[in-house]
């Protein structure tokens, strides 16, 4: 029997993570009778995909910021979805990124419907634009749901949904080495460690870390071994290097999962942007402010659609501000740093995020099948039904 072939896309590294994970599930499940291609990023990598284009040049989020990457994107918007219908895969997994592999989706769904199309994250119409749900059901066969309310937002709307869990209970964010973290790099026991995390893309990089960077020293006076620890990806590595090179207070950057757990475990607190490693953060047991800032625009854009109270899952699963968000006009470095000194000084403020997020854990899957692997069952299940389907189709 041929082995099934897999054609995934994932547009920015949290995506790229989902998709290794699903890869390394497919495998086990079918004792690696399986092939992969299609576009991801390091750790896709790792697990065999052979990228079809760069992924960085995908992971762009706001009006302002996409505009100017606008003809690049759509020449690998057309690049994409010609590959696809070149290999003629039996499932198309696209994975998050909506504004793009929705996109390939939709062109893939009319010039072949018998490739099977398969969307992993659903989108947030809960949040804001709930007329995609109906928009995403007359172009998948299948969508993954990574949250335990979503389906029936889907399934009303006649597209099959399920609800897998949340990959990031995968990720191994809970079981850093701390006290090998510090011995290897050199790091005092009476030491003050931030694990300071801006994003993946590039303009969120170069929007919060000159903020990050004054929060800290306006902190440092009063905690003299302050350092920071700055866990990185490829798509930001140089400039997140370049940038914190002068900063005044010791600064440590790091790449890769483990390094990224492990200096979980060394901190006492962490300044992040919003994003999946807000949950990575919480499922460590690390207290964190969560901080972001886009262009005006883009803001005054998402500002009349958004209905929802919070940006981190955490806080939006609990329904209350558990974890402190200062977005745009509150992203400033007097407030990040007033935020920030409060976990770092307050054992009861630290105790508070760590006890809080023990039901948010078991919400998105925690102890129960891994999310990759139901996915990785999923996909499987949706190739034998599809190919089923159009060969009774044919009959």
């Amino acid at each position: 029997m041929t082995a099934p072939l897999v054609f995934l896309i994932a547009g920015e590294p949290s995506g790229d993570a989902l998709g290794a994970r699903l890869m390394a599930a497919l495998k086990r499940l079918t004792g690696g009778n399986v092939r992969f291609a299609g576009i991801g990023g390091e750790r896709m990598a790792a697990e065999g995909l052979d990228s079809l284009v760069p992924q960085a040049e995908l992971a762009l989020f706001g009006v302002v910021e996409l505009l100017p990457q606008l003809p690049n994107l759509i020449r690998r918007l057309n690049q994409t979805t010609a590959e696809v219908l070149r290999l003629r895969p039996d499932v198309l997994v696209s994975i998050d990124s909506p504004g793009f592999t929705v996109r390939v989706a939709k062109r893939v769904r009319a010039a072949a419907p018998d490739i099977a199309l398969i969307h992993y994250v659903a989108p947030t119409v809960w949040a804001w634009k709930p007329k995609r749900a109906a928009k995403y059901a007359a172009i998948y066969d299948h969508l993954l749901a990574i949250l335990p309310f979503e389906p029936p937002y889907f399934e009303r709307e006649g597209l099959p949904c399920t609800f897998v869990g949340h990959s990031v209970v995968e990720s191994g964010a809970g079981a850093g080495d701390g006290a090998a973290f510090r011995a290897r790099h050199g790091i005092a026991p009476d030491a003050r460690v931030v694990a300071v995390l801006p994003g993946s893309r590039r303009g969120e990089v170069r929007r919060l870390l000159p903020d990050f960077r004054a929060t800290l020293e306006r902190l440092w006076p009063a905690h003299p071994t302050l350092m920071a620890v700055v866990p990185t990806v490829a798509t930001v590595r140089e400039h997140v290097r370049d940038e914190v090179a002068g900063w005044p207070l010791r600064t440590i950057v790091v790449e890769g999962e483990a390094e990224k757990h492990d200096a979980f475990a060394a901190a006492e607190a962490a300044l992040a942007a919003s994003g999946t490693v807000a949950l990575e953060l919480a499922l460590a047991g690390l207290p964190a402010v969560i901080a972001y800032r886009l262009n005006p625009l883009t803001v005054a854009v998402y500002r009349r659609l958004i209905k929802v109270k919070y940006v981190n899952l955490v806080n939006l699963m609990l329904d209350r501000m558990l974890v402190p968000e200062l977005l745009q006009g509150d992203c400033r470095p007097d407030r990040l740093a007033a935020a920030l000194g409060r976990l770092l000084d307050d054992p009861a403020a630290r105790r508070e995020q760590v006890e809080g997020v023990a039901e948010v854990a078991r919400w998105l899957g925690r102890g129960g099948t891994p999310p990759s692997e139901r996915a990785a069952r999923v996909v499987l299940d949706v190739i034998e039904r599809h190919k089923m389907k159009m060969q009774g189709g044919r009959e």
